[in-house]
C-alpha cells in the first residue's frame, strides 16, 4: 500500500501490496501499549503471508527505556513516508517531570512532522494526547486512558467513551490493554474480519467493549 492513507477509502491489504504499520517507541512507553499491536500485527502478517508488515521505529534509533525499565533496541527512525499507519503508545502521562508523552509533546519539531504525515494516525491509551498535542484530535471524535479524557476533551476532541473509536482517518483507543482491541480492529478494517477472526483464536483473546465508527 502506499502512504497517505487519510481521508482516502483504503483496498484491502494483501501480501502483494501490505500495510505498513510503524510502532513508535520512546523513553517512558508503556510496555503492554507496544506489545499489543506487536504481536497482533506480527501474528496477522504471518497468517496472511505478509499483508501486514509492523515495524519499531523512534525518535532516533538506539535504546529506549520502557515505564517498568524493559530497554528494547530500536533499529530506526521513525520515516514518515515508508508508513501507512503510524501507532503511538503512551505512557508517563501521570509523570510530567519524567519520561513519556509530555517529552514528545515537549518537541515541537517531532509534533510537525506528526501533523504534517499522510500516514493514518492510530494512538493507543495516552498516545492520543500526543495525537492531540498535534492538533489531530481537535474537533474529532476520540478516546483515551479514562485518567486522561477531561485534558482531552479541554483540548477540543470530541471524548467517546468507547473502547476503540474510529473516526475515519483517526483511530484511537482507550487505556493500556485496549491496544489489543485497536489492534484486531486494525486486521479487521484492512485484512477483513477473517483475518482478525483467525488471530483472535490463535491469541485465544476474545475482544471486549465498543468500536465505535463515524
Amino acid at each position: 500500500m502506499s502512504a497517505g492513507l487519510a481521508g482516502v477509502a483504503a483496498p484491502a491489504a494483501s501480501a502483494a501490496t501490505p500495510l505498513r504499520v510503524q510502532i513508535l517507541m520512546y523513553d517512558g512507553v508503556e510496555e503492554q501499549d507496544f506489545i499489543a499491536p506487536v504481536e497482533v500485527l506480527g501474528l496477522a502478517g504471518k497468517l496472511t503471508g505478509g499483508a501486514v508488515v509492523s515495524s519499531l521505529v523512534g525518535l532516533r534509533p538506539g535504546p529506549v527505556r520502557c515505564t517498568y525499565g524493559t530497554v528494547v533496541e530500536v533499529p530506526r527512525a521513525w520515516s514518515p513516508g515508508e508508513a501507512d499507519v503510524l501507532v503511538v503508545p503512551g505512557g508517563g502521562y501521570t509523570d510530567r517531570n519524567g519520561p513519556g508523552v509530555h517529552r514528545l509533546n515537549a518537541d515541537q519539531g517531532f509534533l510537525r512532522r506528526l501533523a504534517a504525515s499522510r500516514a493514518l494516525p492510530v494512538g493507543i491509551c495516552t498516545g492520543t494526547m500526543v495525537l492531540s498535542a498535534a492538533g489531530l484530535t481537535k474537533g474529532r471524535n476520540a478516546t483515551t486512558h479514562n485518567g486522561a479524557k477531561a485534558d482531552l476533551a479541554a483540548q477540543g476532541a470530541k471524548v467517546i467513551d468507547a473502547r476503540v473509536v474510529d473516526d475515519g482517518d483517526l483511530i484511537t483507543g482507550g487505556g493500556i490493554t485496549a491496544g489489543l482491541e485497536v489492534s484486531l480492529w486494525l486486521v479487521e478494517r484492512f485484512l477483513g474480519a477473517k483475518a482478525a477472526q483467525r488471530a483472535e483464536v490463535v491469541l485465544e483473546y476474545e475482544r471486549r467493549g465498543t468500536v465505535w465508527r463515524s
